[in-house]
């Protein structure tokens, strides 16, 4: 069976048609999650359930009235949590943890008759740029098995690169989406920050926490986007907005669209390699009959310093909670209550959240709470003023996702600042709310792909995706499937 192959938009017109059914789909990315083991994407599978919901699907199309996408597979980031797969955020912390509820993003789909094919591997409670951080072992990236997916979102990138899976739930709090789908050259779309809800998506950072999707390509994201995406009263951060069809724009040709072109964007540090595929990319927009505009956004440079105070000061207060008192991993041997928490959250917690955590305690403490955090979220209302002042200019902003290509395993693993400057690019746009996606756009050295990053002002998801869906007309990049996975 070739449905691996074809476009989510073709499985969900042969599903409707009934040319195949939800329990074959299911069935055949069931065997090829077998075949591919070693790329270790996938934490948790349970055929079980997966064929149990595609029966339900079944039953739900022969019925008619079927919701477009029901019946279609999916895999969930193991940051989500789920009531019939296990939820451990890939830490030892949450072993073996079986949440009694669905997380309202896994449920809006799951109401949308979506199967669901497992959970993903990531960086540990979504702390990483190379899904090295896992405690599960590192994703491998089909593209390059000595290279990094990206991170924290890798296993999701990984499985839709490699065909696995035609669409994944992933998050993004500093580029978690777009970077890995840069590294694994797939399609990597974080809506505007309060438009998915957060409830059930194992808190990191609570105002930058994001939840998006792993495609092949910016229509499928456009179909899945709107079903996940709505107001939750459960989430405080969630947007009251009305739903909308993101599939909008997609027919929409980009002619007279105006492209803003960010100067700090193209400084020092950014590959040739990159930067070439990048430059290429939007020539092609120019070709199309889009307007390149020259914008600057000078604070952006201040992202990473800016993100790594509120984020690690967000993760020190939302990790807390784990503790080994009510659930988690608890010591075996201990003596008072301070004793079990200490050693509980010693074994139980990784490298890079343990120093995400002191990190953000220290930011917090008397006498630095004002000379850090405060500081660090008045430059972070300046990135915002300054992207907003951009999309006066520009219709969208776009540039690179990354400096350079996927990296290999244990390249920056001893250098932590030399990782977070991966996130250089795609930090401000998270400070700042705004909807962010990549699209493949080429390959760099050792034949690793090249991401383009598009920037749109908040709530115009639609517009971005169809400019991205422009470009993927004209271009064949995302059709691209690394050797060995056909």
């Amino acid at each position: 069976m070739t449905a691996h192959l074809v476009s989510l938009a073709e499985l969900s017109r042969q599903l409707q048609s009934k040319q195949v059914s939800a329990v074959e789909l299911a069935q055949a990315y069931l065997a090829r999650i077998e075949a591919h083991r070693d790329l270790n994407a996938f934490l948790d599978v349970r055929p079980e359930v997966t064929l149990a919901q595609a029966r339900a699907a079944d039953a739900r199309i022969a019925a008619g009235g079927a919701h477009p996408l029901t019946g279609v597979p999916i895999a969930h980031k193991d940051i989500f949590v789920t009531k019939d797969f296990f939820s451990t955020a890939s830490s030892r912390m949450l072993e073996g943890y079986m949440s009694p509820f669905d997380a309202t993003v896994v449920r809006n789909l799951g109401e949308a008759g979506m199967v669901t094919l497992g959970k993903l591997n990531c960086d540990e409670f979504a702390m990483g740029s190379s899904n090295e951080n896992s405690a599960y072992g590192n994703v491998l990236n089909p593209w390059d098995k000595g290279a990094v997916p990206g991170g924290s979102s890798g296993g999701s990138s990984a499985v839709v690169a490699a065909r696995i899976a035609p669409v994944a739930t992933a998050t993004d709090t500093g580029g978690s989406i777009r970077e890995p789908a840069a590294f694994t050259g797939v399609t990597g779309t974080k809506p505007t920050y309060g438009r998915p809800s957060r409830w059930g998506m194992i808190a990191f950072a609570s105002s930058l926490d994001t939840a998006g999707l792993m495609t092949n390509s910016a229509e499928d994201a456009a179909l899945v986007l709107g079903p996940m995406v709505g107001f939750d009263p459960k989430d405080s951060t969630s947007v009251d907005r009305p739903g909308e069809d993101f599939t909008r724009d997609l027919a929409k040709p980009v002619k007279g669209l105006r492209i803003g072109v960010p100067k700090e964007f193209f400084g020092a540090g950014l590959q040739p390699d990159v930067e070439a595929a990048v430059r290429a990319a939007l020539e092609e927009y120019r070709r199309l009959g889009a307007t390149l505009v020259d914008i600057s956004l000078p604070s952006a440079e201040l992202g990473i310093p800016v993100y790594y105070v509120v984020a690690p000061a967000e993760c020190s207060s939302n990790l807390s909670r784990f503790d080994g008192v009510r659930y988690g991993h608890r010591a075996r041997t201990y003596g008072d209550l301070n004793d079990m928490i200490a050693k509980s959250r010693a074994e139980g917690l990784g490298a890079e959240p343990k120093r995400r955590i002191l990190i953000g305690t220290y930011v917090l403490s008397h006498g630095y709470y004002d000379a850090y955090y405060i500081q660090a979220q008045k430059v972070r209302r300046l990135i915002a003023e300054e992207f907003r002042r951009a999309f006066e200019q520009c219709d969208l902003i776009a540039g690179p996702v990354t400096t350079s290509v996927a990296f290999g395993f244990g390249e920056k693993a001893a250098d932590p600042v030399a990782m977070y400057m991966s996130d250089l690019y795609t930090i401000p746009g998270s400070l700042a709310g705004i909807p962010s996606m990549s699209i493949p756009c080429g390959f760099g050295a050792k034949g690793r792909p090249v991401g383009l990053q598009l920037m749109a002002n908040y709530f115009e998801e639609a517009k971005m995706l169809g400019a991205a869906h422009q470009y993927q007309l004209a271009t064949d990049w995302h059709t691209r499937i690394p050797e060995g996975f056909r």
